[in-house]
């Protein structure tokens, strides 16, 4: 097989989507949408969060240094796809409600509609040039309860969940069908 040098790009490397979720200064949800998410291991699970440049969402994890990631399923993606291209401090995403509870260990909003959302404390910052590894705990695991009790994952839990992935610039299904460009998915809500 003959190979061609390319530029650097993420384009062959699908990443799984997640909302993380913050509150701003006046205690307000804020969600920003974010696939640079993966797991590490130093002594237990852990998780490693980038954002790159500037962003509320992670102005809000440095002031309290907690977060919550909320995975994204084919059923969330419109709100999803609005929160990521929609800059926290616009007012479109200031009006938009939907529906948030407290997490149960962090001070953290959860989305209600997640099936599984990960409860993060920051134990450590690495700063980039234009963006920031955070080093996090998991603190809790919450997960939809019509998925069993245990916690173990399957191929039919992935199934039900149906998470999101995305790469050259598009999202795709758990099974690879195509759910459109970032930005068409959006369209189709209906309380903005």
């Amino acid at each position: 097989m003959s190979k061609i040098s390319l530029p650097p790009t993420n384009d062959y490397c699908p990443q799984t989507l997640f909302l993380y979720g913050t509150y701003d200064d006046e205690g307000k949800p804020d969600f920003g949408l974010f696939c640079w998410f993966s797991y590490i291991w130093d002594g237990d699970y852990g998780v490693m969060a980038c954002i790159g440049g500037e962003k509320l969402t992670r102005d809000n994890i440095h002031k309290r240094k907690v977060f919550s990631a909320n995975l994204v399923t084919e059923e969330m993606l419109p709100l999803a796809d609005f929160l990521g291209n929609t800059p926290g401090r616009s007012p479109e995403k200031a009006a938009l409600s939907f529906d948030t509870e407290e997490g149960r260990v962090l001070p953290v909003p959860v989305l209600k509609a997640c099936p599984v959302t990960f409860e993060l404390e920051v134990k450590q910052f690495v700063p980039l040039h234009d963006g920031e590894v955070m080093l996090c705990t998991i603190r809790n695991v919450l997960r939809d309860e019509t998925l069993g009790t245990d916690g173990s994952g399957s191929p039919e839990k992935l199934a039900a969940i149906a998470p999101v992935r995305t790469t050259c610039n598009r999202y795709f299904g758990w099974d690879g069908r195509d759910l459109g460009a970032w930005g068409e998915p959006m369209k189709r809500l209906t309380n903005v």
